[in-house]
């Protein structure tokens, strides 16, 4: 366990995002390596990787739901020095775990088909990503497991083993992917189908790897079957913190969807270059998405210690840090977006489709930096609900809108990108607003306004 209650924040948020931003660039190295191989298949397997890919949202909001209740009462019982409490809230994480990783397995085999087909531009497109999901399906059902396992360990302000499984996995994918997608040695390429599986069987070491480092050297929370069985009062405070956290990435989900849909019609490439500058821009919000989810552990130990202060300054520290790396990675998207996207396709129009993309959306970049760092914030506090508001009001103005585009005569990809800037601009300021509220309910008046209103006189 590591103390987070003590020392400056900023060397604490930095020395916490780096390992994480590590492990994280590595786990999106999964997507990357699949997308590398695939792409020799053409643009149907291009976009058809990339259109099951949405349904990681599905897992990601999942696992959300669980990873961040986790880490928001591991990290509280933490600053009250709770051991006992810690080590519950770990066992029942572990157990939901188990129960939604069996779910996800029958969910993805009954229903990946039918959303394939649903979501793809042609039959090719949809053949590519039912076989490709249909062979990750086992490692999005393991997610689960590495969730809890790494949130519980982030509560605890411990990142770096996460890290080194995640690298682990990674490399191990690295050598999967050719032999498995492309039929390096075997001469008998698989293709989606391969990437699929490749990303599954690393899946599974990770989980491997990180249940061995519990059982051999984790000691101030660790597996105990007795706390195993579930606790109707835990499991709620769990979901109470995690479900709106979960509903966030739910309505990203939804809105990914109804991107691919409503472009379905400009055919496989645009779907491709779509999911390319997707995933291009999921690897540059590393650092930032880094610094999100440090900023619950620190945070949420403060304010499980009742230091206030250190919460605010918490904030301060996050949202500037975020901000100055998204302006960099802005000025970098107006440049040469271009080279990103012919990384994996040189498809004259995937290209064109990505780097415009790319260019447009940078615009929200710094606002998009603001949501991560409000989001860990209301995590920290044990309140995510607010931040589901906050994305519910990009839903509200994102998809109707964009859905009415999509009937226009004069209906262009560009159009989409430029509402998706001016919905996240506006759900960044209302984010904000909700957490200046939520930190004068749970935080009280800032240390200066308090003096200020001790000093005023009577009248």
């Amino acid at each position: 366990m590591k103390d987070l209650t003590q020392g400056p924040i900023t060397g604490q948020l930095i020395a916490m995002a780096v390992p994480i931003a590590i492990g994280m660039l590595f786990q999106t190295l999964y997507l990357v390596i699949d997308m590398y191989f695939v792409a020799r298949f053409g643009d149907a397997a291009i976009a058809g990787v990339s259109t099951a890919g949405t349904a990681m949202f599905v897992i990601m909001a999942l696992t959300q739901m669980l990873g961040v209740g986790t880490v928001a009462l591991v990290s509280h019982a933490v600053g009250r020095k709770d051991q006992a409490e810690a080590n519950l809230v770990f066992n029942q994480s572990v157990t939901l775990s188990a129960i939604c990783g069996v779910a996800t397995l029958a969910a993805g085999w009954v229903l990946g088909g039918v959303y394939v087909r649903f979501m793809a531009a042609d039959a090719a497109t949809a053949a590519a990503g039912s076989a490709f999901l249909h062979y990750y399906t086992p490692g999005l059902a393991l997610q689960f497991a590495l969730v809890a396992l790494g949130s519980a360990l982030r509560g605890t302000g411990i990142v770096q083993p996460t890290m080194v499984v995640q690298v682990l996995t990674v490399v191990l994918n690295a050598a999967l992917a050719p032999v498995l997608t492309a039929g390096w040695g075997t001469h008998h390429p698989l293709g989606p189908a391969g990437a699929g599986l490749a990303s599954s069987i690393s899946v599974t070491a990770g989980v491997l790897f990180l249940w061995i480092y519990f059982a051999r050297l984790e000691h101030y929370v660790k597996v105990e079957r007795p706390l195993l069985t579930p606790r109707a009062a835990v499991v709620r405070r769990i979901l109470n913190v995690g479900l709106p956290a979960g509903g966030e990435f739910f309505m990203m989900f939804v809105i990914i969807g109804i991107i691919y849909w409503v472009i379905r019609g400009f055919g496989p490439a645009a779907q491709a270059g779509f999911g390319i500058g997707g995933r291009v821009m999921q690897a540059l919000f590393l650092p930032v998405m880094a610094l999100a989810f440090a900023a619950p552990a620190v945070a949420g130990q403060n304010f499980g210690a009742r230091k206030f202060p250190r919460v605010r300054e918490t904030f301060r520290a996050a949202a500037l840090l975020s901000a100055v790396l998204m302006l960099v990675l802005t000025l970098v998207c107006q440049w040469r977006p271009q080279v990103f996207i012919e990384f994996f396709s040189r498809q004259p129009e995937v290209v064109e489709v990505g780097a415009t993309y790319l260019r447009v959306i940078s615009w929200n970049f710094v606002a998009t930096g603001l949501i991560f760092t409000c989001s860990g914030l209301f995590q920290a506090l044990g309140n995510t609900w607010p931040s589901l508001a906050s994305s519910a009001s990009r839903l509200l103005t994102f998809v109707l809108p964009a859905v009415i585009l999509s009937t226009l005569p004069h209906f262009s990809l560009p159009q989409v990108w430029y509402l998706s800037v001016a919905t996240v601009t506006l759900q960044a300021l209302t984010s904000l607003a909700l957490l200046l509220r939520e930190f004068r309910r749970k935080l009280g008046a800032p240390p200066e306004q308090a003096l200020t209103g001790a000093n005023r006189p009577a009248v």
